[in-house]
């Protein structure tokens, strides 16, 4: 068993990595008291409280007793950072965080910027929350303009993924304020901008996020690298397509595959990409289907072999809604409702909205119209109580949409 304070370190880490109050694990059978002081070191635990607190945190026993093993955290990044293509090295670099006395601020922080990153692919939005924030943290402390900019940039992307749009707005215009008074480079000021825009976009501020893409095209697109320029372009295109500027849209779409053509880019950008081009097509007023069919197909050609399960998750969300536009109602529903009823759901915020408007749609379809009329307008005020506005925009006129394709006025009776 690990001498105190180690164990007490490990066992606060374990607890705060899943975002628990000291309430939530100390449960009916230990009092917070007594769970305060095993943190702290101030007492050793029993081998029954060892198991009673691993079956709390969901842990096997030895991942609160297991000896640490012998290297410090800057030699396990070492280790990461050396290590063969493929490797999954999380929960060694987990270990090494939780053991971690803190005596390099440096190293934890690019710890944490690995265990987050890891997190945000994986569709782990609440972990990654939770470590961005001691990211976040870490980088005020070190008094390093790249690495806060960086941490805040993290931290807009993961609040907007979980919907809290106020924080991640604010997030971002901390992190391009910090890259421009501190002159960093293009990478790191694009970065910034890039999520500015893209949250402007979701509150609906279209005007705003129009004056950011000016900027982002005539000054930083020419300096950036392929990947950043691809990135840059898509972004600009979704901002065209909430304007009703489809035609435009679509030319920076096809720019930004264009950017990434001739192995430019690795596969993960490739498809995340067209994924996301596919989305802005089908977001287009008429949707536009054959071109979100064909990036739909490549990016499922890869998915299919190297996909995690939140890509997948996402990939056939987007199937569902081609489905959808396709006039294919039954696969639509079909594979929504698989993707919805999935225990661990990883899908964004946004997405996961989506994908329910587009099961409150396929009710209304089938005759449930009451039904889906009901989860189309709770979906809309919460979009909007969230601050998405272009969110909630899409959810009313997804409703109103639906029904002038064919409801009788009878059915929409007492609507607003």
């Amino acid at each position: 068993m690990l001498d105190q304070p180690q164990f007490g370190r490990r066992l606060k880490r374990l607890r705060t990595a899943r975002g628990l109050s000291q309430a939530d694990v100390a449960g009916d059978d230990l009092s917070t008291g007594h769970l305060s002081r095993l943190e702290s070191g101030a007492r050793r635990p029993t081998e029954r409280t060892v198991a009673y607190l691993a079956q709390r945190l969901g842990v096997e026993a030895s991942a609160l007793t297991g000896p640490p093993d012998g290297r410090s955290l800057s030699g396990v990044l070492a280790v990461v950072a050396s290590a063969p293509p493929g490797t999954d090295s999380t929960e060694a670099l987990s270990r090494a965080v939780e053991e971690d006395l803190g005596d390099d601020p440096a190293a934890r922080w690019h710890a944490l910027w690995l265990l987050t990153d890891a997190a945000g692919r994986a569709g782990d939005h609440q972990l990654e929350h939770t470590q961005v924030l001691e990211l976040l943290a870490l980088s005020r402390s070190l008094d390093a303009p790249d690495l806060h900019t960086r941490s805040l940039v993290r931290y807009a992307r993961c609040t907007r993924a979980i919907g809290d749009m106020r924080t991640a707005e604010a997030a971002a215009r901390e992190a391009l304020s910090v890259a421009r008074t501190a002159h960093l480079g293009v990478p790191d000021t694009l970065a910034a901008l890039l999520e500015l825009i893209s949250i402007e976009t979701e509150l609906g501020l279209w005007e705003a996020a129009s004056q950011l893409v000016d900027e982002l095209e005539h000054d930083l697109l020419p300096r950036a690298s392929a990947k950043q320029a691809a990135e840059a372009l898509w972004t600009a295109a979704v901002v065209s397509s909430r304007k009703g500027e489809d035609a435009a849209a679509i030319a920076r779409l096809n720019a930004a595959l264009a950017r990434l053509e001739g192995g430019q880019a690795d596969l993960t950008v490739w498809t995340r990409l067209r994924t996301a081009a596919t989305a802005a097509a089908l977001q287009m007023s008429p949707p536009r289907v054959a071109a979100a069919e064909q990036w739909l197909a490549e990016a499922a050609s890869v998915l299919a072999l190297i996909g995690t399960p939140a890509q997948l998750q996402e990939l056939h969300a987007l199937q569902a809604h081609l489905a959808f536009a396709q006039g294919r109602f039954e696969d639509a529903a079909l594979l929504s409702r698989a993707v919805l009823s999935e225990e661990d759901l990883r899908l964004p915020y946004r997405d996961r909205v989506r994908l329910s408007v587009l099961d409150g749609r396929l009710a209304i379809h089938a005759g449930r119209v009451e039904e889906g009329v009901t989860a189309l307008q709770q979906l809309a005020r919460q979009a909007t109580e969230s601050r998405n506005v272009d969110l909630a925009a899409y959810v009313w006129q997804a409703l109103a949409t639906t029904l002038a394709a064919g409801i009788r006025p009878s059915e929409t009776s007492g609507m607003p």
